[in-house]
């Protein structure tokens, strides 16, 4: 089960030929030139997702980022050939609106750890089947995030190993200023609701769940979705509407 896979498929409002407001501009960057004709293949065969670059280096994905200026960039972990979360930042001073995927054959926490603290909105493993990297891809260039419950799991699990369980948490003074409404939307969040579907169904306006959200996030000291939600996973905070399910 992943967090942000469930809802609605997404529908084109438009279909035109060629490019339109609607396709979903894609790079990819794989070492591997195989694995690079592949993901081009199954992406391709939507008609929302246009693969605008593939490249098998890291220079030449900064040079074709800055040039194409892509929704998405999906790019593999190597650090053996110096694909490394340390490349982040120069990628989005290539390009500073690019919405990261990690498309990996990796099942190290270590991995996936790094990757939500680099700004990664996406992880999808290589052993999944393709619907899930479009579904991905999707979803993250609709501004949500797409972790699996497991690796959410993983990353909350890793991130706290070894600290001492009876050790005061600082981060549950933040939790005590969460208002009711406030931990009603942390809970549709980590189901991975939109703000619009939130808004719905707490019969709300979408302005107001943008407003609770930035008091969450001072609140609770993070500054994304992506941390916002494992941080409600580590401290259980979307538990009960699980539960409901």
């Amino acid at each position: 089960m992943q967090t942000a896979l469930d809802g609605p498929t997404f529908e084109l409002n438009q279909k035109m030929d060629g490019l339109s407001m609607d396709t979903i501009r894609i790079v990819i960057l794989d070492n591997h030139t195989l694995v690079r004709a592949g993901l081009r293949y199954i992406l391709e065969s939507q008609p929302d997702l246009k693969v605008v670059g593939q490249v098998g280096n890291l220079n030449e994905a900064l040079s074709l980022i800055a040039s194409t200026r892509p929704d998405i960039f999906l790019l593999e972990f190597d650090p053996e050939s110096g694909l490394s979360f340390d490349v982040i930042p120069a990628i989005k001073k290539a390009w500073n609106q690019v919405r990261m995927i990690l498309v990996t054959g990796s099942n190290d926490r270590q991995t996936y750890l790094q990757a939500v603290q680099h700004g990664i909105l996406g992880i999808v493993s290589k052993t999944q089947p393709p619907d899930v990297l479009i579904k991905a891809i999707r979803k993250v260039h609709g501004g949500e995030v797409w972790i699996e419950h497991s690796l959410i799991a993983n990353i909350v699990n890793h991130s706290y190993q070894g600290q001492n369980a009876t050790a005061a948490d600082p981060e549950t003074d933040g939790i005590g200023l969460l208002c009711e409404r406030e931990r009603e939307i942390i809970k549709y969040i980590g189901r991975g609701m939109k703000n619009k579907q939130i808004a719905s169904q707490l019969c709300i306006a979408e302005t107001t769940v943008r407003h609770h959200l930035t008091s969450i996030y001072s609140k609770l000291g993070v500054s994304d979705r992506v941390e916002l939600l494992v941080f409600a996973h580590r401290h259980r905070l979307t538990q009960d509407l699980h539960n409901k399910s």
